[in-house]
């Protein structure tokens, strides 16, 4: 029996050739990423051999889109986005407009449309956020200040491109596609009216309804016991509702599986269904990026050699530099800048949602989805090395540029304590390094027990605020020794390093034995290994998270089974 099997070899072969892929790309210390498009590449119709189903393979990413879109928006934390939103909302909109601008003009030079250049360089503007959590989680400093600073910024770049691909469709015709307002005769204002209608209307519902109904059916699925229908019901509202707002209120699958995953996140099952659906999240994003590599033609890099360069060269120089440039104006650290600047010198998924909606719009050149390929393949290889010379490079910077010192050295009032700070909190204090959810217990515990503290903390604007409430604070990187001793680390009792960063806690404690020879030094790590390294080297008091965790309970479970005490001498 003839049987039509052009979906299961589609999948067989994404799944095999990315497998392949992606371990010699994660060998070779470049993201897997990588690997993922180059082997929708091998099996797209632009090399020879096998080829597989574009149309099914199309489909097959719109499912990939849905899940990574909804990813997104169960990590989505508008608490983390407001605690740095004085550097990241400004600074992801000039960065963004600078480097939207950019390939505009690059566009225009080649000779395409506005539609096409708007398209193009919203393309290049926009960063990956998969690939630059993983490359702060190899480095452990995603919970440090540089990389909350790095991440809220890159989720103010994906709101701003999903407000564009909100506004695309609509706007097409004017800026010279095949649909939008040239397929009607009504005023653009009144198509983008409705268009935001329909979004806020679809808004409004996930808000009052969706934020009830998910949460409450989520806790009747779990109450089952069953870890199938757990999984099925988190990845059936993911696709249903973004199915649904596309059917029903004209919105995009990536919106709708947006908010749907913000609206989980909600929930008190939040973290289980991120974790649930992660298999098939990561299954489907794979499908996606070797969707992506399908409509890649690699004759543009002997063909257009130029143009490709011009891409990178916005990417990586024109997008990082736009960037550091605007976090040192906001007064923040060279290490700060530089980590930034690395972390948005590559592009990813949502440039790849954008330039292909700019390709079914009719409004992108097909070479200007092959020069966004070619610069997301390229960007990407080369970030990791990026992130392996900021250190490098901060000191060569400093050498040599009497500039960078005179900024690095700059006077900032929430970088030195007021002149009217009491004497307890200058000796036998403690200075408490961090003030994020390990640093505020702590500081807790020392207010009720009336113990003086300073804190040291890389967020300019939580010190202004803990200043405001009373509290010692100053502002900077406690590794650089000029903030030890702005928090009078000289004369201090203790040093308590509550944030995650080993290699920053090690130079800490370093520098504050120098300056105080006989301070006691407390610190946390996030692995064993970093225990009982530092530990042997006795460095001081380490705490290891799940090591303390389980001292709490055993110590709980004994003494709910101690054995009565003896009776006293004398008594029956």
């Amino acid at each position: 029996m003839d049987h039509n099997i052009s979906l299961i070899t589609t999948i067989a072969a994404g799944f095999g050739v990315a497998l392949i892929l992606g371990f010699i790309a994660e060998r070779v210390k470049v993201p897997a990423l990588v690997g993922y498009l180059v082997a929708g590449i091998l099996i797209g119709p632009a090399t020879p051999g096998f080829v597989a189903d574009v149309h099914i393979a199309s489909q097959l990413s719109e499912i990939g889109v849905m899940l990574l879109m909804f990813g997104v928006g169960l990590h989505f934390s508008l608490k983390d986005l407001l605690a740095v939103k004085r550097i990241a909302v400004p600074g992801a909109v000039v960065q963004m407009g600078l480097a939207t601008a950019l390939g505009m003009a690059l566009a225009w030079w080649w000779g395409w449309g506005l539609g096409g250049g708007l398209i193009f360089g919203l393309s290049l503007s926009c960063a990956s956020t998969v690939v630059l959590l993983k490359a702060l989680e190899a480095r452990g400093v995603l919970d440090s200040m540089n990389g909350r600073i790095a991440v809220g910024w890159l989720v103010v770049e994906d709101l701003a491109t999903v407000l564009v691909l909100v506004l695309l469709p609509p706007l097409a015709g004017v800026l010279g596609g095949s649909t939008g307002l040239g397929a009607d005769a009504r005023p653009l204002w009144i198509t983008i009216g409705q268009t935001l209608l329909q979004v806020s209307a679809f808004i409004a519902l996930m808000l009052i309804v969706g934020r009830r109904l998910l949460p409450w059916m989520l806790w009747q699925v779990a109450r089952t016991g069953s870890r199938e229908l757990f999984t099925l019901a988190v990845i059936a509202t993911a696709i249903g509702i973004a199915y649904g707002a596309s059917a029903l209120f004209s919105v995009s699958f990536a919106l709708g599986a947006f908010f749907a995953g913000t609206v989980m996140r909600e929930s008190e099952y939040s973290h289980r269904a991120a974790q649930e659906s992660l298999p098939l999240r990561d299954a489907f994003s794979v499908l996606f990026f070797v969707s992506v590599g399908m409509l890649f033609d690699p004759t543009i890099l002997i063909e257009q050699p130029l143009r490709v360069l011009g891409v990178i060269a916005i990417i990586i120089l024109g997008k990082s530099l736009a960037a550091a440039a605007l976090v040192i104006v906001f007064r923040y650290p060279l290490n700060t800048a530089l980590t930034v600047a690395a972390s948005l010198a590559q592009i990813g998924e949502f440039s790849f949602i954008l330039a292909g909606l700019g390709l079914s719009l009719g409004l992108l050149p097909a070479e200007g989805m092959s020069l966004v390929l070619a610069g997301a393949l390229i960007s990407i290889a080369l970030n990791p090395f990026l992130f392996a010379a900021i250190e490098p490079l901060r000191r060569w910077v400093l050498k040599h540029s009497e500039m960078a010192r005179r900024l690095e050295q700059r006077q900032d009032p929430y970088a030195e304590l007021p002149m009217s700070t009491e004497r307890k909190y200058l000796e036998g204090q403690v200075v408490l390094v961090g003030y994020g959810r390990v640093g505020r217990r702590i500081a807790k515990a020392l207010d009720a027990r009336g113990i003086p503290y300073v804190v040291a903390e890389q967020n300019r604007e939580l010190v202004e605020t803990m200043r405001h409430e009373g509290l010692v604070a100053v502002s900077g990187n406690a590794a650089d020794a000029a903030v030890l001793i702005q928090a009078h680390i000289a004369d201090a009792a203790m040093l308590v390093v509550a944030t995650p960063d080993t290699l920053d806690a090690r130079q800490m404690a370093d520098t504050a034995r120098k300056l105080n020879p006989d301070i006691e030094v407390v610190l946390r790590t996030h692995s064993e290994d970093e225990t009982l390294l530092l530990r042997s080297e006795g460095i001081g008091m380490v705490f290891y998270g799940e090591e303390e965790l389980a001292k709490g309970m055993t110590s709980h479970i004994l003494e709910r089974f101690a054995p009565p005490a003896a009776a006293a001498p004398g008594h029956a």
